[in-house]
């Protein structure tokens, strides 16, 4: 692969090609979504060239190698020392400037997007997470609520090394996974902050009628509206000329915020004037209904999506894509099941096919803690 002198880098939003031995499964997915119009937090990748060029620099390869190389799956003791070894090697050792100046650089241009500094997440992304068969799940690293440049070096630098955790070592020894062009990418992504969240599905679920959009929407971060804490208001457009069909003003009792001191979630009581009234206008119904019927459009089947309206973004672009997955209830055949009577209700039922929602559902966890 030539490197360019930008190749260290790249937006989600850069219009270049997924490739995945560049960006690994994570990051690859995130361009994919982007370029599909999918509206994903917006973010970049620290492509798999710069833990490559890290590597080289550091001189570890050869010594990674070795120790990996004497180690049997039997010997978890063994596994836990060349693991903590190998991860101290790669938190210790100095990053290229060339590399460092590159994420500097990508850092600030995702931050003047915003008004102020917004937190970010930062996640691992293999190259080996789609390989068929294997599943990587939770062996490497994601942290939340991560805020200035310093703390997102280190973190990136976590990321690389969450190549060798215990878990990680023995997964690829018992399944025969060699250890030879493993890399790392990692995705550096805006944390989703929402002002109104919720789920919206390309049918009616009471009724399975797929001429129409229904959307549960609700303050805040939308974990109350999936877990079915608060009442959320609900809205049925016409799919076709996304006209209003009836809405019903939920209760939407609490909301789930952010506190940044805290670097977590919390939960605080909704006043009776926002509690009264629906919590979209006319025009982000349409924005939510036209989202919701682009993801069917994109995945060709009915969608139950996951969207929040992000409070750091100006009007207009702030409707995020946090999950897309097909609704299965009416869409699939199934044995005979009770109906659910909203989108919430549903979210349950279906499988994941895109999903960011990790994201948003761990994030009552600390300021730069791990999230498998």
């Amino acid at each position: 692969m030539t490197t360019t002198p930008d190749a260290y880098v790249q937006f989600f939003d850069g219009g270049l090609e997924p490739q995945h031995e560049l960006l690994g499964g994570k990051c690859a997915s995130l361009v994919t979504m982007t370029a599909a119009g999918m509206p994903v937090p917006p973010g970049f990748a620290v492509t798999t060239l710069a833990y490559d060029r890290f590597v080289d620099a550091a001189g570890i390869a050869t010594e990674i190698a070795h120790k990996l190389a004497a180690l049997s799956p039997d010997d978890i003791s063994a596994v836990d020392s060349v693991s903590a070894s190998i991860r101290d090697a790669i938190c210790s050792r100095p990053v290229p400037p060339e590399v460092n100046s590159q994420v500097v650089e990508a850092y600030e241009r995702l931050q003047s997007r915003f008004d102020s500094e917004v937190p970010v997440a930062v996640r691992s992304s293999a190259t080996a997470e789609d390989l068929p068969g294997a599943s990587f799940a939770g062996q490497q690293d994601t942290y939340l609520w991560l805020s200035g440049i310093d703390t997102v070096l280190a973190h990136i630098r976590a990321c690389w090394a969450s190549l060798y955790t215990s878990r990680a070592i023995l997964y690829r020894l018992k399944n025969d996974i060699p250890d030879e062009g493993l890399s790392m990418a990692v995705a550096v992504q805006k944390m989703v902050n929402s002002a109104v969240s919720g789920v919206a599905m390309t049918m009616n679920p009471t009724n399975g009628d797929r001429s129409k959009v229904t959307i549960d929407s609700s303050y805040g971060v939308g974990e109350m509206v999936v877990s079915g804490q608060v009442t959320p208001d609900n809205i049925v457009v016409d799919k076709v000329v996304l006209s209003l069909v009836s809405q019903t003003v939920g209760d939407k009792h609490a909301e789930l915020v952010p506190d940044f001191a805290l670097g977590r979630l919390v939960e605080r009581d909704v006043d009776d004037e926002r509690r009264g009234r629906l919590s979209l206008s006319p025009e982000q119904v349409t924005a939510v209904a036209t989202l919701a019927k682009a993801a069917e459009k994109h995945y060709g089947c009915p969608q139950d999506v996951e969207w929040a309206l992000d409070r750091d973004l100006p009007e207009g672009s702030n409707l995020l894509l946090l999950q897309a997955r097909p609704e299965t209830v009416h869409s699939a055949p199934a044995a005979p099941a009770a109906t659910p009577a909203t989108p919430a209700a549903a979210a349950a039922t279906a499988a994941p096919a895109f999903s960011l929602s990790g994201l948003t559902s761990r994030l009552t966890g600390q300021s730069g803690q791990s999230a498998h």
